[in-house]
């Protein structure tokens, strides 16, 4: 009956040690977590790793550039001093922008590269990889991507539609970094002070499995697996990699116009992004990872640290909440025939 007595209170001790240690864990990330959002951020500093406190003398090359998250990348980086190097698929829109930063920024250069990221075959890659020879590049933005058009199971996604989220989030960012690195890594290792930096977006899409976006999803999974290998490969070359989860941003690809406290406008979500570079903002348990806008870093943290990315209850209430968006859509689409 003693021992019975004694061992009741041994298990009972080790389940409190055990929930004592579960909850001084969880504290510690939310500590972490609010200190990388709230203080450890510096806009200035993190971005003069990549420029070496030079003004217009290296390179970025932002992807998707002419629209939305990518023209803010690029305007930004522009006012940071640095050159850009415009790679989008419509003339037009790289001209116009090309010139509108020349007259902003008269001491810039701001040359342009026009490619079609769904069909980037390995001449077209040798062709990009022989432009940016000429320009001293320390910071790629891998920006370029497609979503599908609403909502839709995989059973009913069109296969020119699946196939083209494919080659553009995928087949077309890989293109583009292996064309570009080589050049990454020269100029990085002509300036022992400089280092280099890509970043690729990602999305919640990708850190959570999301039903009726299915190939989306996938291929932003893919690019969170990439990039964080990558980082690893690259690191003994100064070259950081960084992948960048965003939640909604008001943009053409979210088709969402108004902002709130959730849903940060491209120029608040990219002032958020630079001011994080190098910290892993609501991203704790990611490596080589970021979540950088505040709202979206905290909902990163609960569903990952309280639920689970991959967690059932969490994959329904995304299913339904992207069910409500595709029925909307269809009922808008009926409307408008």
């Amino acid at each position: 009956m003693n021992l019975t007595y004694l061992d009741q209170i041994t298990n009972t001790k080790a389940l409190a040690y055990i929930g004592f240690i579960l909850v001084i864990s969880k504290l510690y990330k939310l500590s972490k977590l609010f200190l990388n959002l709230f203080i450890v951020g510096n806009y200035n500093k993190n971005l003069s790793l990549y420029n070496n406190n030079t003004k217009f003398k290296y390179y970025a090359l932002v992807s998707g550039c002419t629209d939305g998250i990518g023209l803010e990348y690029t305007q930004q980086l522009a006012s940071k001093y640095y050159n850009v190097v415009l790679l989008s698929r419509s003339e037009d829109k790289l001209q116009a922008l090309s010139e509108e930063l020349k007259i902003k920024y008269p001491n810039g250069d701001f040359p342009y590269y026009v490619l079609d990221c769904k069909n980037v075959d390995s001449e077209q890659q040798e062709k990009l990889s022989n432009f940016i020879k000429a320009f001293p590049l320390s910071v790629l933005i891998n920006n370029v991507g497609l979503s599908h058009a609403m909502p839709v199971p995989f059973l009913e996604t069109p296969q020119d539609e699946w196939r083209s989220i494919i080659d553009i989030n995928c087949t077309g960012t890989l293109a583009i970094t292996q064309a570009v690195l080589p050049t990454l890594k020269k100029t990085v290792t002509s300036d022992p002070k400089l280092r280099g930096l890509i970043l690729t977006m990602g999305s919640f899409g990708g850190l959570l499995p999301t039903p009726l976006l299915a190939t989306y999803s996938g291929s932003k999974s893919f690019l969170q697996n990439w990039s964080n290998a990558m980082n690893r490969e690259l690191l003994k070359y100064k070259i950081d990699t960084n992948l960048v989860l965003s939640y909604l941003v008001t943009s053409k690809m979210s088709k969402i116009r108004k902002s709130s406290f959730m849903i940060p406008n491209p120029k608040i979500f990219v002032h958020s992004v630079f001011k994080n570079l190098n910290n892993r903002g609501g991203a704790i348990a990611k490596y080589a990872t970021c979540t950088p806008y505040w709202s979206h870093a905290i909902y990163h943290f609960i569903i990952e640290e309280f639920f689970g990315c991959y967690n059932s209850m969490v994959n329904l209430i995304n299913f339904k909440f992207h069910l409500s968006i595709r029925q909307r859509a269809l009922k808008k689409k009926a409307k408008q025939v």
